[in-house]
């Protein structure tokens, strides 16, 4: 289902199994509902495929998936063997992509993508030309997903290895700068070796050392009036303790007091022996004065180059320890990344000699199965030749590979976009197509969409034919969709559709309608001649009687 997209305001198709095509006048918007559909397969979006005066446009599609193990290792589930995916784009750009009826990325439906079909236009014959996608052609065709995997894997480690290697010698000079100023801050730090919490207790024992006459002469004063001189507290307490006992001894309810007399004298007399002990310990010395001012000054020197604290001068000096230790041990690990470069370009480049080996046994066969594919399409004589050549290490090995063509007895194979006509592109198109996808689909236990827009370009009569011919045998395993303006193709096909377009409350709206019997035969005529004149539509009854029989 297709709504308010370019000039289609609301259109619902049902596809079946088979050869489908799809024919009308140019710019009819045939090929719209080939964008349409590659949206599903997440295309890219714009604000300019929603139509004028809509908020948004959405496209809908329900395929058939009997197997639903790769969907399940993408997170999605089907239903009854269909699955819903839905893509809407909204007029500021911006679009939404759902799968069973659940948000999904724009990436997820390109994973999607190969389980569900594969479109094929006239922007494909260009993309021939580009040895980037020839190579993706061999691969697929070669089925070399695990070596390929593994190659890509081995690339990373050597680049990775080489890249760190390559970095350490071109710092080499920084580094040694480097170390020489972390090795003095290590030292500088190393020769104080404060410790942490050390410099509050420091400034305490400064405090101390700095008041001893006036601390001695409290303490002493305190000491005297708390236990030492007639007036002291302790005696005060012991006489008011034996006035308390004459009158417990008269008012035994007062007893309780006695307790809290007693723990009062305990008290007191903690905190004059305290205070004893402290006074026989305080001394005053200038020289140990010196060393804690001495210390203070050198905490706060380190204070001052390398933090606010001792505890964040302390944590500099942990990670400049660790930085000179990588330098000092730089050469180890130089020695280390060039085993390593050597190990992993080792088994890269068996690897890459693996991949190449099976690249090549398979072109060799894909060689014979294109020519097989051209002669059926009315280019019996043509020779087919991938040529390898040796390009830079990269993920996908080092391989580069070029399409030739020789349509011609006698002439030697040259590049395809030296050689090939319009018409005859399009038939290496189609032959490479149907090469790659006879061996993708092998063991595959699902038909998937596949769509060719346009790929009669350039082509006529006999050669038209075999196309239609070669589509029909795709639509044997595979739902084909076919965009064509030839009668010859036309008439091979299983189902027909006619795109058109009609004037509709003063806008233009796109139309598709199914053509069965003679609604048919009159499009066939008019592919023809573009009119329908007797012999238009006789001749376009023996193309369907041709095409049935061909099926």
């Amino acid at each position: 289902m297709v709504e308010n997209y370019a000039v289609i305001e609301g259109l619902r198709v049902r596809f079946h199994s088979g050869f489908h095509v799809l024919s009308g006048e140019t710019g009819s918007g045939k090929s719209i509902l080939v964008d349409a559909l590659g949206l599903l397969f997440g295309g890219r979006a714009s604000a300019e495929m929603v139509r004028t005066g809509c908020e948004k446009a959405r496209i809908s599609g329900i395929f058939e998936l009997p197997r639903a193990d790769r969907l399940e290792a993408l997170g999605i589930s089907l239903e009854e063997g269909e699955l819903l995916i839905e893509r809407e784009i909204l007029a500021n750009g911006k679009s939404r992509a759902f799968v069973a009826s659940r948000p999904v990325t724009v990436n997820l439906l390109r994973d999607l993508a190969p389980l569900l079909g594969d479109i094929h236009g006239q922007h494909d014959q260009q993309r021939l030309f580009d040895s980037g996608e020839q190579l993706e052609m061999v691969d697929e065709f070669a089925r070399v997903e695990g070596p390929l995997q593994e190659t890509a894997q081995l690339h990373r480690a050597w680049k990775q290895a080489t890249g760190e290697l390559e970095e350490l010698d071109r710092t080499e000079q920084e580094r040694l700068r480097l170390a020489d100023l972390w090795a003095y801050q290590v030292r500088e730090i190393e020769t104080v070796a404060p410790k942490a919490g050390e410099e509050e207790a420091l400034e305490r024992e400064k405090k101390i050392l700095q008041n001893v006459a006036k601390i001695e002469q409290s303490a002493s004063a305190a000491y005297e009036s708390l236990y030492d001189s007639p007036t002291a507290a302790v005696s005060q307490i012991r006489q008011a303790r034996k006035r308390l006992e004459e009158l417990v001894r008269i008012d035994s309810s007062l007893a309780g007091l006695m307790d809290a007399m007693q723990s009062a004298t305990a008290q007191v007399e903690d905190v004059a022996y305290t205070l004893r002990d402290y006074l026989g310990r305080l001394e005053g010395d200038p020289a140990k004065l010196d060393a804690v001012e001495s210390r203070l000054a050198a905490m706060e020197r380190l204070r001052r180059k390398y933090g606010a604290t001792i505890e964040e001068v302390l944590h500099f000096y942990d990670t400049t320890k660790r930085q000179l230790d990588t330098a000092e041990n730089v050469e180890a690990r130089r020695q280390e990344l060039k085993a390593q470069v050597e190990k992993t370009a080792a088994a890269y480049r068996e690897a890459a000699s693996r991949l190449t080996k099976a690249r090549r046994e398979a072109s060799a066969k894909l060689e014979k199965k294109v020519e097989a594919e051209l002669a059926a399409l009315a280019m019996d004589r043509t020779r087919f030749r991938i040529a390898f050549h040796e390009s830079g290490w990269s993920s996908a090995g080092w391989d580069a590979v070029e399409f030739l063509i020789a349509p011609n007895l006698g002439e030697e194979p040259k590049a395809l976009n030296r050689i090939a006509s319009g018409g005859e592109l399009s038939r290496v198109a189609l032959a490479l197509k149907a090469a790659v996808l006879g061996t993708s689909t092998a063991g595959r236990a699902s038909a998937r969409t596949l769509v060719f827009d346009e790929v009669d370009a350039g082509i006529g009569g006999v050669a038209a034919e075999s196309v239609g011919r070669r589509l029909k045998r795709i639509a044997a395993a595979d739902q084909v969709l076919c965009v064509t303006h030839l009668a010859q193709i036309a008439g091979f096909g299983d189902h027909h559709y006619a795109v058109g377009k009609k004037e509709s409350k003063g806008r233009t709206v796109a139309t598709i309608e199914q053509l069965e019997g003679e609604a048919r035969t009159r499009e066939i005529g008019r592919m023809l001649s573009g009119q329908l004149t007797p012999e238009a539509l006789k001749h376009a009854e023996q193309l369907l009687k041709a095409g049935a029989s061909a099926g």
